[in-house]
């Protein structure tokens, strides 16, 4: 799959030739060859004639001489160095995807620190960067945003976090937000209505609730009857679900019911007193789903417990995040049928089978945002000959693009709005049961 700029290329399939790309490496320093095993030009055209040759009537693009250099800030040294590596191969793959010969792309390295960051940052504007793709954390990003500002370069973050998103700050990462939205949306129109959660004890865990509140708010017909927070592997996390599945009240209510009856001694009595007979609890929980924000082993320790204190995984649909994306789920006989947001995954499997193909292993679950990244930058740099590129208007097009996690567009408030699909947990993986939407204007309509 190419990456397509969907103001036309959602119709019509815009797949750049191969071509031979600049890159620079570290730091500006001498010219890296391409990484082993890295596709090579197929072709002697220049990219105008690919572009003619692809798009039929339309006419060719008008590249001007020089195009503006697009800098990658990653921490390729320090302990994230791994995760750098793969962004850094990934950004590579996507320059021999879709990047023109002019394109060029400028790999600095932020050491996985703050101070690094900052450091990059002012390293690539002194080298004419005017646009910075990542750093990859909130913190690094904070760091690089004064020198970016005071000379006018946006920057696409490789962040989550929406805090450090605005003032030409956009920030490409999967919120958790939007993932929440979506699975409580779908699980809305599936006639689920009352909701709670069970959260991480610490800001994300809040951020998540909150999530979940603003996701409820627009539907008069819903709302978060419970909230519980906890601490993954406390000694009193048993008691704590206990407590959240009034667990306690629904025993004595099954135990108070199975005296009245043993008192009976008439038929109808006696048969309501067998069906009582393998039940734990007498009465419902009052919420059709529960949020477990959590990883996907903190989920594993929770689904049991619920059980154990009667919540019907049945009854009580369990929902979740892309953090779920584990066929190690689907082991335990609790979580099947729970139901999590996610990039839609065959796209996003073309592209992992592609990396493994090239560098022999599998690459990091971030490596898409440098793709994509980069692929935008490519493209936006091909095919707006006026003006700058780069602006915050030519970054937040309405269309948006099509990438490898599905089309996303990044929103003038810099947070990025992405087409999410609906995936469920089952036995040996999880199975999408709602596909992500192709174009925004399938989202509006």
């Amino acid at each position: 799959m190419k990456f397509q700029h969907a103001s036309y290329l959602l119709s019509v399939a815009l797949l750049l030739g191969a071509c031979e790309t600049s890159v620079i490496g570290i730091g500006g320093g001498e010219q890296a060859e391409p990484a082993t095993g890295a596709p090579r030009s197929t072709t002697d055209q220049p990219a105008n004639d690919t572009l003619e040759q692809l798009l039929g009537a339309r006419d060719p693009l008008e590249l001007p001489e020089q195009r503006p250099s697009v800098a990658i800030l990653l921490p390729l040294t320090g302990p994230q160095a791994k995760r750098g590596q793969d962004l850094l191969d990934a950004a590579q793959l996507a320059l021999f995807d879709v990047a023109a010969e002019e394109f060029e792309l400028k790999p600095f390295d932020t050491g996985g620190t703050a101070d690094g960051a900052r450091t990059a940052a002012n390293a690539a504007l002194n080298e004419g960067a005017r646009l910075i793709l990542g750093p990859l954390t909130a913190g690094s990003t904070r760091a690089a945003v004064f020198p970016a500002r005071r000379n006018g370069v946006n920057i696409l973050s490789f962040s989550n976090d929406r805090s450090v998103a605005g003032n030409g700050v956009f920030v490409m990462g999967f919120l958790p937000q939007a993932q929440v939205a979506r699975v409580v949306d779908y699980a809305q129109r599936n006639s689920l209505r009352s909701f709670a959660a069970l959260a991480p004890r610490n800001t994300y865990g809040n951020t998540m609730v909150n999530a979940l509140q603003g996701a409820t708010a627009a539907d008069p017909l819903s709302s978060v009857v419970a909230t519980t927070s906890y601490v993954a592997g406390d000694e009193n996390l048993p008691e704590l679900i206990k407590q959240f599945a009034d667990y306690d009240e629904r025993r004595q209510a099954l135990l108070q019911q199975r005296a009245i009856l043993e008192a009976r001694d008439d038929t109808i009595s006696q048969q309501a007193l067998a069906r009582l007979e393998n039940r734990e609890t007498l009465g419902d929980v009052p919420f059709d789903a529960i949020l477990l924000p959590g990883g996907s082993e903190e989920a594993l320790q929770l689904a049991p417990l619920l059980a154990f204190y009667d919540v019907d995984p049945v009854r009580v649909r369990l929902l979740g995040t892309w953090l779920w994306d584990n066929p190690r789920l689907g082991d335990e006989p609790n979580m099947v049928g729970a139901w999590f947001a996610a990039p839609p995954p065959a796209a996003r499997q073309d592209f992992e089978n592609r990396f493994e193909a090239l560098y022999g292993r599998q690459p990091d679950r971030l490596a898409t945002l440098a793709y994509d990244a980069v692929a935008l930058a490519a493209i936006l740099g091909a095919n707006d000959a006026d003006g700058d590129p780069y602006s915050i208007d030519s970054l937040t097009t309405a269309n948006g693009f099509a990438g490898m996690d599905g089309i996303f567009r990044l929103l003038p408030s810099g947070e990025v709005q992405r087409g999410l699909a609906v995936l469920e947990v089952q036995r040996g993986g999880a199975r999408e049961i709602e596909p992500a939407p192709e174009s925004f204007e399938s989202i509006v309509n």
